[in-house]
């Protein structure tokens, strides 16, 4: 068996934990959503250590009314986001940051499943004029490259069809090094979360968000 195999039946099986409520924001100011799956729920980390908390604080220390709520759920596939999504979005919410889709592709999902999901959970956060940003996500080759290819292409025309922004990928310089993620490989540790998170900030900063 592959390692890049192994690696996925680790993340499939650490991501079936049961749902849990998504972390509250603090009082007062917009709202910054997070949707996604065990990568930005922070499995195996303290709450406060994941990527969204982090990009919260961050936006406090630069005196931002921003408040980051952390909807992501350990085991989420795309086919429960837009529930999820639901749920989560009050009248405060004004930017929604989606990253989910890793659990689709390790799990052998149909692309047509997964883009359908995608394009419907898109379509919804778009209205009422939030500004929506969505992750590309990628998954090991030994699915077969015209599958893993086939996946990574379906974040970039998503967002291309819905007019949101795009950042390509989630995990850039932390998928696979194993001084950012926890034992199983997969997962970022805390470390690994401080370098997402200031890689989305850098990106949020790129595009003048948020204001």
């Amino acid at each position: 068996m592959t390692r890049p195999l192994v690696l996925s039946l680790l993340l499939l099986a650490a991501c079936t934990k049961a749902p849990e409520a998504p972390a509250p924001a603090a009082s007062g100011g917009p709202i910054a959503l997070f949707i996604g799956d065990s990568l930005t729920a922070g499995y195996g980390v303290d709450p406060e250590e994941a990527w969204p908390a982090l990009a919260g604080e961050a936006w406090a220390a630069r005196g931002l009314p921003w408040r980051a709520r952390n909807a992501a759920v350990t085991g989420s596939t795309t086919a429960g986001a837009l529930e999820a999504a639901r749920w989560a979005l009050t009248p405060e919410v004004k930017l929604v940051f989606v990253c989910i889709g890793g659990n689709d592709g390790l799990r052998g999902t149909p692309l047509v499943e997964t883009n359908r999901n995608l394009d419907a959970l898109l379509a919804e956060l778009g209205r009422d004029g939030r500004v929506v940003v969505l992750a590309g996500m990628k998954i090991p080759p030994n699915y077969g490259r015209a599958y893993a290819d086939g996946f990574a292409a379906l974040f970039p025309a998503l967002a291309k069809k819905h007019g949101v922004l795009f950042m390509p990928f989630l995990l850039e310089g932390v998928a696979a090094d194993p001084r950012f993620n926890l034992p199983d490989g997969i997962h970022p540790n805390a470390e690994g979360h401080r370098r997402i998170a200031a890689a989305v900030l850098a990106f949020l900063d790129s595009k003048g968000l948020p204001e």
